[in-house]
């Protein structure tokens, strides 16, 4: 089957999982996250991008859209592992080094993009409307028309976001956007929680592509997205773990079930999101969202990105239905072999791009000494 496409992650934040756990988002990320972040060096960035290539590799993940910092990092990482990608350098407009970050985020498209055998793609990365001013954005949404790719950005994620933005412009996060012409450019737009129907008319209408984080939304208690109705306007709906500091896992056929069944408990329709349409935003979904329309479907003259499930498990047993089976009975360890772009990365459950026990072994002492524990 087509391999897992996990549309929106932070990939270096593997190092960070199980550190705060807990907490509603800003306090997670005012108190916790961004002063740890800011003790990261740069093989920190590279072993934390390593351990997640291996976590999603093993799991049957062969693509991923990424925000984050220190990206040539990642870069190298996800080189090394065999992986494909679709990277973007994270930029925080308010931030002192917001002009650097234009900066460093122009070239790392300009060094990266199609780099790695066609296997690294870019996007430009502005974190969210509530870390970057209107000027930020519009020049982001201006980098991207004249380099060509798209932008990655999150949006609507929680209901503090939803009222700080409408106290500072007047305007929910998707009108502001919208009222920027943010939205002419090709959007990537994680989470999309807090959303009206106008306002969903309007990603439908500008063609942007959102990725629904479930457990993530659910752990940080932002709010469950849409999901049912977005997919009803005909908005392209991925889906993504985010990153591990939140989730904590990278398990895709994990976030599917929890997808489709959250889906269904929130809207009260045991009908909403069934199985087939919840794999499809998993493989083809997430494909589009990254712009590899090349990617998701198991057809001659595609990109040979796909995985081999071991179905000879019992809780696989009996075959009914193998899309059900996929969403609702499998686990991650069931997947058994890894292809992509053509090359074999993973077989018999076993690693070929990297030394399993090496990874976990590094980014273990690089999470010790961030964390003081070092001996």
């Amino acid at each position: 089957m087509p391999g897992f496409i996990n549309a929106h992650t932070h990939s270096s934040m593997t190092l960070l999982r199980g550190y705060a756990d807990d907490l509603p988002l800003m306090k997670w990320l005012n108190e916790k996250i961004w002063p740890l972040e800011k003790k990261l060096q740069k093989e920190d960035f590279y072993w934390g991008a390593k351990l997640c290539c291996l976590e999603m590799i093993k799991s049957g993940t062969t693509a991923f859209a990424d925000m984050y910092f220190q990206m040539d990092q990642v870069a190298r990482a996800v080189a090394e592992s065999g992986m494909r990608a679709c990277l973007s350098r994270g930029m925080i407009g308010i931030d002192p080094d917001a002009d650097q970050a234009v900066e460093e985020s122009i070239q790392f498209v300009e060094r990266w993009h199609g780099a790695a055998d066609g296997r690294i793609t870019t996007m430009f990365g502005p974190h969210a409307a509530y870390t970057c001013p209107p000027d930020y954005l519009a020049l982001v949404a201006e980098m991207s028309a004249g380099y060509g790719v798209g932008v990655h950005i999150h949006v609507a994620e929680t209901a503090d976001e939803l009222e700080k933005i409408k106290a500072e412009y007047g305007a929910t996060p998707v009108r502001h956007l919208d009222s920027l012409g943010f939205f002419n450019a090709p959007v990537l737009a994680a989470h999309c929680v807090h959303l009206d129907q106008e306002e969903i008319e309007i990603l439908a209408s500008r063609m942007v592509a959102v990725v629904h984080c479930p457990e993530s939304n659910m752990k940080l208690a932002s709010g469950i997205a849409p999901v049912a109705a977005l997919i009803t306007a005909g908005v392209d709906v991925a889906l993504g773990t985010d990153g591990a500091a939140s989730n904590n896992n990278l398990d895709m056929i994990e976030e599917m079930r929890t997808a489709a069944l959250l889906q269904k408990v929130a809207t009260g329709d045991a009908t909403v999101l069934p199985a087939y349409e919840t794999l499809k935003m998993a493989t083809y979904n997430g494909a589009l969202a990254l712009g590899l329309a090349d990617l998701g479907l198991l057809q001659p003259g595609r990109l040979a990105d796909l995985i081999l499930v071991d179905l000879r498990r019992p809780h696989l047993y009996p075959r009914h239905d193998l899309a059900a089976h996929l969403v609702y009975a499998a686990h991650s360890a069931d997947v058994d072999t890894v292809i992509i772009n053509g090359e074999i990365v993973m077989e018999g459950r076993k690693v070929l791009t990297m030394d399993e026990e090496d990874v976990m072994a590094q980014a273990q002492k690089c999470a010790d000494r961030l964390v003081g524990k070092e001996q």
